[in-house]
C-alpha cells in the first residue's frame, strides 16, 4: 500500500499511509481508537476506495472498493464479531457465497473434501457437519479463518482475534498462525494486547491520528514502547490495591434461574459488597449478558431471590454502539438519557434543556469527552470516547453521589491501551468511593488486575467468588472451559 490517504468530510482517518507486507510475515497494525487501522484495513479488503494513493499485490495493482478483486487477489480478512449464520453447518457456513447462484445444484461432496483438505494443511480441525450454533468461540473463529483460507486467502487481516478467547484458545491460535506462516501465509494482526503483538509479531507499524508514527522490529521493542507510541504519553495500567475491606452486602442472588438456551442462569448465587469489585470472568455467551440485565431491571428471575438497591444501579452495557447510545442523538441528549424522569431535568412534560446540557457539559469536562460538541450525534465519537460519555453518564450523578451499585459488562472490551487505562481508574475510583462494582469481562488481565474477587461464569453456571489471589490464569482458564477440576 503506497501513499493511502482517505477523508471523511473534515475527518482525515489516512493521510499518506504506506504499508508493505512479505511472504510468510506477521506485521502487526496497532493505534489507539480512531487513529485510523480500520480504515486502512477496509480500503485493503476493498469496503472503501482511498482518495490517493495505490495498491499492488504480487506486483498487480488492486482495483479500489472491490471487495471481490481483493478476495481473488487473495486477500482475506476476520472481524472481530463473527460473521457467520448459526443455524447452518460448518461447511454451509464456509461455502456460502462462493458458488453461483444459477448453479442447480450445491457440489457438496466436492466442496466438503476440499474443506477437510485446507484444515488438514493448516492445522484447523473443525467437523464440517457440526452446526455453529454448537459450537465453542474458539471453533467460530477456526471457521471464520477456513472461510479466508478456502477461499484461497493468502493475505490474512485479523482484527482482535483473541478478544473473546480462553488462554488455552488463544494458545491454540498462535500454534495455528506459527504453522501457517510457516506455509507462506502473511498475516496483518491487530490487536490492543501488546504482550501478544510482541509474540506474534516480526514487524510493527503504529499509527496515531492517521499518520504512521513509529516502525520497529518487534524483537527490538517493548510495551511500553509501543503503549507510548500508540498514545503519545507513558502509560500505565491500574492494579487493584486497596487500603480498606468491603462492607456490607449491597446486592445478592440466591439459586437465581433466568433465560433460556445457553444464555440461561442456572441457580446463580452472588453477593456484591459495597467498597468491592466482584469481576466475572468467562467466554462471552455463557450466561453474562442475562445476569447483567437482571440486575439492571432489563429481564426478571423466573426462580430464586434476589435483592437489589432501590435506587442507584448504574449500568455500562456490552454493546455500546447498540444499548449504550443512540447514535444519531446529539451527545448532551446521550448523557442524560437514563435520567430523564428524574426532577434534575424535567419539569412536568418538558425537559429542563439548560440543566441537561450543563449536566452534559459536567460529563465531558470530568471524564475527558472529546472529538465532538454537545450538539453532534454520538455516533461521531470515537470508540474510547463514547465509553467515556457512557462512563461518566453512569458515574456523576446531578447531586454528585456515587451509585450503590455499578453494572460494567465489557466496559474496555475494542479499546485502545489509554482509553482502557482512563476506564479502569474510573472503575477503582468508583469502588474506593463506596460503590459494589460488577465486572464482567472476557480479559483475564482486566479480571485479575481490578478483580477484589473473581468468580467465572460457564454454560449459566456460576462458580465461587474468591480473591483474585486465589486463582490462577490456568485454573480460569479451565473454569472458563468448563473443566470440572478447574
Amino acid at each position: 500500500m503506497e501513499g493511502i490517504t482517505k477523508r471523511f468530510g473534515p475527518l482525515l482517518a489516512n493521510d499518506g499511509i504506506s504499508l508493505e507486507l512479505g511472504a510468510g510475515e506477521v506485521l502487526a497494525l496497532l493505534g489507539e481508537n480512531g487513529a485510523g487501522k480500520s480504515t486502512l484495513v477496509s480500503i485493503l479488503f476493498g469496503h472503501y476506495a482511498a482518495d490517493a494513493g495505490r495498491i499492488e499485490v504480487d506486483g498487480r495493482v488492486l482495483p479500489p472498493a472491490q471487495p471481490r478483486a481483493a478476495l481473488a487477489a487473495g486477500i482475506g480478512m476476520v472481524h472481530q464479531h463473527f460473521t457467520l449464520a448459526d443455524n447452518l453447518t460448518v461447511l454451509d457456513n464456509v461455502v456460502l457465497g462462493t458458488e453461483p447462484l444459477w448453479q442447480p445444484f450445491s457440489r457438496r461432496a466436492a466442496a466438503r473434501a476440499k474443506l477437510l483438505e485446507v484444515e488438514q494443511r493448516f492445522g484447523l480441525p473443525v467437523d464440517p457437519e457440526a452446526r455453529v450454533a454448537d459450537l465453542s468461540v474458539g471453533a467460530r473463529q477456526r471457521v471464520e479463518i477456513l472461510k479466508a483460507l478456502y477461499r484461497g486467502a493468502r493475505v490474512l487481516i485479523l482484527d482482535e482475534p483473541t478478544a473473546v478467547l480462553t488462554p488455552q484458545e488463544s494458545e491454540a491460535l498462535f500454534a495455528t498462525l506459527q504453522g501457517m506462516v510457516a506455509q507462506g501465509l502473511s498475516v496483518i494482526f491487530i490487536s490492543h494486547k501488546l504482550d501478544e503483538v510482541l509474540r506474534v509479531a516480526q514487524r510493527v507499524m503504529v499509527l496515531r491520528g492517521g499518520r504512521v508514527v513509529a516502525r520497529a522490529e518487534a524483537g527490538r521493542t517493548t510495551t511500553t514502547e509501543l503503549a507510548r507510541w500508540m498514545v503519545g504519553q507513558d502509560i500505565t495500567l491500574p492494579q487493584a490495591s486497596r487500603a480498606t475491606a468491603a462492607g456490607a452486602v449491597v446486592c445478592e442472588l440466591r439459586e437465581v434461574q433466568a433465560g433460556s438456551g445457553r444464555e440461561r442462569l442456572r441457580g446463580v448465587s452472588l453477593a456484591l459488597r459495597a467498597g468491592e469489585i466482584t469481576a466475572i470472568a468467562g467466554v462471552s455467551g455463557n450466561g453474562q449478558r442475562t445476569l447483567a440485565d437482571l440486575l439492571c431491571g432489563l429481564r426478571q428471575a423466573d426462580a430464586g431471590h434476589m435483592e437489589l438497591p432501590a435506587d442507584g444501579v448504574a449500568r455500562i452495557p456490552e454493546d455500546r454502539h447498540g444499548t449504550g447510545v443512540i447514535g444519531d442523538l446529539p451527545v448532551w441528549e446521550n448523557a442524560v438519557s437514563e435520567r430523564l424522569r428524574t426532577p434534575a431535568f424535567r419539569r412536568g412534560p418538558w425537559v429542563r434543556r439548560a440543566a441537561a446540557r450543563a449536566h452534559a457539559r459536567a460529563i465531558a469536562s470530568a471524564f475527558d469527552v472529546r472529538g465532538a460538541g454537545l450538539d453532534a450525534p454520538a455516533r461521531s465519537l470515537s470508540g474510547g470516547n463514547m465509553q467515556k460519555l457512557i462512563l461518566g453518564r453512569a458515574l456523576l450523578a446531578p447531586d454528585g453521589g456515587t451509585p450503590r451499585l455499578i453494572v460494567a459488562h465489557q466496559p474496555t472490551w475494542g479499546l485502545d491501551v489509554g482509553a482502557v487505562a482512563y476506564v479502569q481508574k474510573q472503575l477503582l475510583a468508583a469502588r474506593d468511593a463506596g460503590a459494589a462494582v460488577l465486572l464482567i469481562s472476557d480479559d483475564l488481565d482486566e479480571v485479575l488486575a481490578l478483580g477484589d474477587r473473581v468468580a467465572v461464569m460457564h454454560a449459566g453456571v456460576l462458580t465461587d467468588a474468591r480473591p483474585a489471589g486465589a486463582w490462577s490464569r490456568e485454573a480460569i482458564g479451565l473454569a472458563m472451559a468448563g473443566a470440572a477440576n478447574a
